[in-house]
């Protein structure tokens, strides 16, 4: 089996791939963040992606939406320390096929990736019991505009970042503080990040 494993962290990455390598047999292409998992997918067919969710350039949640997108014959599994409600909901809306914390035994992962490809849903129990509580309020463009607001962009690169202008950019940015009850852009992007909204 080819897998794409997008880990933004060398350690993590490096010691999962050397164990599907050796436990699995399985042939793993490493990527370390999400923009480069992006150009490997664009170039080349893999039979699964196991990404983490937060990574620079591009989420693994994306990395799905756009595998989903161009209807890719890749599977998807995400690979979290973050076991928030919001993922697990618009993980399995982008067609993710497993949601699994990082901490499960090597065993688990890969008896989880071998059920995902023979097309089963797997998500942790703990994931899925946080996942039943509240709905996410957020719509992609709030979420995608939070997010830059949260790297600190300015509502001008927001609005060119997005191809939007610039009232339009102030616009999602005003509804996603409304919508989590926000002080300011900052305090709605850490509120949507604990919940998992972004």
């Amino acid at each position: 089996m080819d897998i794409l494993l997008a880990e933004d962290q060398t350690m993590v990455r490096t010691a999962l791939a050397s164990l599907l390598r050796l436990e699995a047999g399985f042939h793993v292409t490493e990527a370390a963040d999400g923009n480069m998992a992006l150009t490997l997918l664009k170039k080349q067919p893999f039979d699964l992606l196991l990404s983490d969710i937060e990574m620079p350039g591009h989420t693994g949640i994306e990395l799905a939406c756009y595998i989903q997108q161009h209807k890719l014959p890749t599977r998807v599994v995400i690979i979290t320390t973050f076991g928030r409600a919001g993922y697990v909901k618009r993980a399995m809306d982008a067609g993710v096929g497993g949601f699994l914390l990082k901490d499960a035994p090597v065993e688990q992962l890969v008896q989880a990736l071998a059920q995902v490809m023979a097309g089963k849903k797997v998500v942790d129990s703990e994931l899925l019991l946080n996942s039943l509580g509240e709905q996410d309020p957020l719509s992609d463009k709030e979420r995608q505009a939070l997010r830059l607001a949260a790297d600190g962009k300015s509502t001008s690169e927001i609005a060119a970042a997005l191809f939007i202008a610039e009232g339009t950019a102030r616009n999602y940015l005003s509804e996603a503080i409304s919508k989590l009850s926000a002080a300011n852009r900052i305090d709605a992007a850490r509120i949507a990040r604990q919940k998992g909204w972004l």
